[in-house]
């Protein structure tokens, strides 16, 4: 008999328990060229994807492919990170995509900060900026819900009007004004990648309403929700989008980015973490 979705995620979140003396407060998943914030935390226990049952591997230049547990400097909460996450396109089925959102919430963490490099699809962003996702539009035409329902996970057909929960976007809006800095807010588009869009697509995504698009999150965000976390999601606003400026794009573009602001997005995101 196969092992069902829910039996995974805790024999995940078992052996990752069973590393660390503590409670998780907050779960972080880190984009591509943002895994600088894991080097951040006090106290990092690391574990490879490959040493924990039922995760898979990051294939993806970007996505360092391990778990980072530690304590957020100068304040007593505890944090897992994701160091890279896994993406549908590199073959992986949405159930394996997700399956440390659930192994998370299955060891009790409610809070779950979601970060991801995109592609600028309102021509108001700059390269360099910072989107908060006000909500999402899923053009990768798939669910991670879809198949059999396992009570133990959630609703069978979860609300998602409010997805990204109010009340972080606020905290968030606060601490970069305090910072100085600029938050945009504004739709993610999913798509399933791996190729960029081209030009036509990028102008039907904008008559849509999106504002950004990417390759990732929205199935995190949508097991989330059904799972009862309260999330927020960050982008970085590594390129613009294809039609928008002349020139190919290019994933060494995303990463030289995320390099780029690495240090104002850490001060951006451990303020905001405290403040959850």
């Amino acid at each position: 008999m196969a092992i069902s979705v829910f039996d995974r995620a805790q024999a995940s979140a078992r052996y990752i328990r069973e590393q660390i003396a503590t409670d998780v407060d907050v779960a972080v998943v880190l984009g591509s060229g943002l895994g600088t914030f894991a080097e951040t935390l006090e106290n990092k226990v690391i574990i490879p994807y490959e040493e924990i049952p039922d995760f898979a591997r990051s294939t993806v230049e970007g996505h360092s492919g391990r778990l980072v547990l530690g304590k957020l400097p100068l304040e007593p909460i505890n944090i897992a990170v994701m160091q890279g996450r896994f993406h549908y396109y590199e073959g992986y089925s949405l159930e394996e995509v997700t399956l440390p959102i659930r192994a998370f919430c299955v060891m009790g963490v409610k809070k779950l900060v979601l970060t991801n490099a995109a592609g600028s699809i309102n021509q108001n962003f700059n390269t360099g900026d910072f989107m908060l996702i006000s909500d999402h539009i899923n053009l990768m035409l798939a669910s991670p819900l879809r198949g059999r329902h396992d009570q133990r996970m959630g609703e069978r057909f979860p609300d998602m009007t409010m997805v990204y929960s109010r009340e972080y976007r606020q905290i968030a809006q606060e601490v970069a004004s305090e910072l100085g800095m600029q938050l945009h807010a504004g739709v993610y588009m999913a798509l399933q990648g791996p190729n960029y869009e081209t030009p036509a697509e990028i102008r039907m995504m904008r008559m849509l309403g999106a504002d950004a698009v990417g390759m990732s999150t929205v199935p995190e965000a949508i097991v989330a929700r059904q799972m009862g976390m309260n999330v927020l999601g960050i982008s970085l606003i590594t390129n613009a989008a294809a039609g928008i400026e002349d020139g190919p794009i290019n994933h060494d573009e995303v990463m030289e980015m995320g390099q780029r602001v690495s240090g104002e997005f850490c001060q951006l995101l451990t303020r905001i973490i405290a403040r959850l």
